[in-house]
This record gives structure tokens, C-alpha cells and sequence, in this order.
């Protein structure tokens, strides 16, 4: 095999959750552009059509699930009907995740209903999802957590439990790495700031306004990251390419 077709994922089967728009959308598409069918979950059933619309265009099998993926139960319903529609799963993507009320708020002001809403979205969903994972991952099968720069240099006061929540994500990343070894093996991506929806709506910055908020960022290589740029890290992590790198956390940051 030459060394960019160990970058193909033809053959493969992924699911990618919250994949309906932002990073996961990202993520499902160049999954899909790499070769392998997806199975894309999501809460919001609009956005999920649309994505599973634009992903049936690359020739590539695709099904949309509705889902919350901060309820065991529904990943469990989620893991059953990828096999059922795909016929197996070779990859799977924790990508849900993020401020649930997409407010951030100083941690003395988080409530306790905040906190959990947090902990909910951001480690029980990874938890969920990485039972499933190794209860219908085939040997040679990949796990991928998205975790975020936030995890091990958070600057942004507001961001304190979603980073501590992070850096939780990429020590299981870690430990189940060596527990589902040699047969699964589990990595994790952390993005830097991408202007996406969700970023928009919980730092108040708008379309207009990006290039004015860039410089507050501090961002080595001064621009940000696109959905496609952690869409590239999840293949290369998912691709025979990285066959040999289990337990690590690539950072997609920029340099921050």
C-alpha cells in the first residue's frame, strides 16, 4: 500500500455524533470523502437531513439518527441501528459537546443544573459512546474523542469546567486506550477556536465580527480553524496511516 492510500477509508463505517453541523459535520464529510460510509447523529432533525443529504451526494451510504447522546439508552439505540443500517462500525466519533445553554458564565456563577447539563453533554455522552464503541468495534476498529485546546491551556475564565471536562475527556482517552488495546485503538483531536455556530452564539461573535475577535484569540498562526481542518485529523487518526498511535491527543490549534 503506498503511503496515501493508507489514508483512504474505503470499506469503513463511522458514526460521528452531534455530526449534523459545526466540527462534526466537518468530521462526518471528510469521512465520507475518504471512502467510508456514515451514520451521522445529531438532536436537531433539520440540520441532521440536511447534512445526511449533503453527504449522500459523495456516492457515500449514509443515515441520519436522532439522538441525545447525554442518555445511555439512546446510544445504545444509536450503536443498534448503525450495524443495522451499515452493517458494521469500524469508527467511532465522540464529537458532542460543548456549553448546552450556550452561555459561559464564571465558575462561582455555574449552578448546579448547569453543571450536571455540562457533565452530561461533554463526558457522560463520551463515556456512553465509548461503551458502545467497544461493545461493536471490530478489532482494528478506531475510536476518536474530540476533546479541545481548552483542555491544557484555558485562558478564558468562563471556560473553567468545560476545560477541566476536556482534560477528563483525554485521560479516558488514555486509560481506554490500554484497556481496549491491541484490538480497538482510541485517540482523541482537540480543536482550536473554529468559528462555527456554536462558537458564535456562546462568545457573542457574528460573521461580521470574526476578523475583529481573531487577534484576542492569540493564535500563532493568526487565522482560524476551518470544520475541514479537524475533519482531516479525524481520518488521519481513523486511516491505517496512524496504525501505530493509540492513546494521544492531537492538537488542532493553530499553535495555541
Amino acid at each position: 500500500m503506498g503511503v496515501l492510500d493508507q489514508f483512504r477509508l474505503d470499506g469503513g463505517a463511522a458514526v460521528v455524533t452531534g455530526g449534523s453541523r459545526g466540527i462534526g459535520k466537518g468530521i462526518a464529510i471528510a469521512l465520507a470523502e475518504a471512502g467510508a460510509d456514515v451514520v451521522v447523529a445529531a438532536r436537531r432533525a433539520d440540520s441532521l437531513a440536511e447534512t445526511v443529504a449533503e453527504i449522500g451526494r459523495l456516492g457515500r451510504r449514509v443515515h441520519g439518527v436522532a439522538c441525545d447522546v447525554s442518555r445511555p439508552e439512546e446510544v445504545r439505540r444509536l450503536a443498534d441501528e448503525a450495524v443495522a443500517k451499515l452493517g458494521k462500525v469500524t469508527i467511532w466519533v465522540n464529537n458532542a459537546g460543548g456549553q448546552p445553554d450556550m452561555k459561559v458564565r464564571p465558575f462561582v456563577e455555574v449552578s448546579h443544573e448547569n453543571f450536571q447539563a455540562q457533565v452530561d453533554l461533554n463526558l457522560t455522552s463520551v463515556w456512553a459512546g465509548s461503551v458502545e464503541a467497544a461493545r461493536i468495534l471490530p478489532p482494528g476498529g478506531s475510536l476518536i474523542n474530540i476533546s479541545s485546546s481548552s483542555a491544557r491551556s484555558n485562558r478564558n475564565m468562563t471556560f473553567a469546567l468545560y476545560g477541566a471536562l476536556k482534560a477528563a475527556l483525554n485521560n479516558l482517552t488514555k486509560t481506554l486506550a490500554v484497556e481496549l488495546g491491541p484490538q480497538i485503538r482510541v485517540n482523541a483531536v482537540a480543536p482550536g477556536p473554529v468559528p462555527t455556530e456554536a462558537l458564535h452564539n456562546t462568545l457573542g461573535v457574528t460573521a461580521e465580527t470574526e476578523d475583529e475577535f481573531l487577534p484576542m484569540m492569540n493564535v500563532p498562526l493568526q487565522s482560524w480553524g476551518t470544520p475541514a481542518d479537524i475533519g482531516a485529523a479525524v481520518v488521519f487518526m481513523a486511516s491505517p496511516a496512524a496504525r501505530w498511535i493509540t492513546g494521544e491527543c492531537l492538537f488542532v490549534t493553530g499553535g495555541l
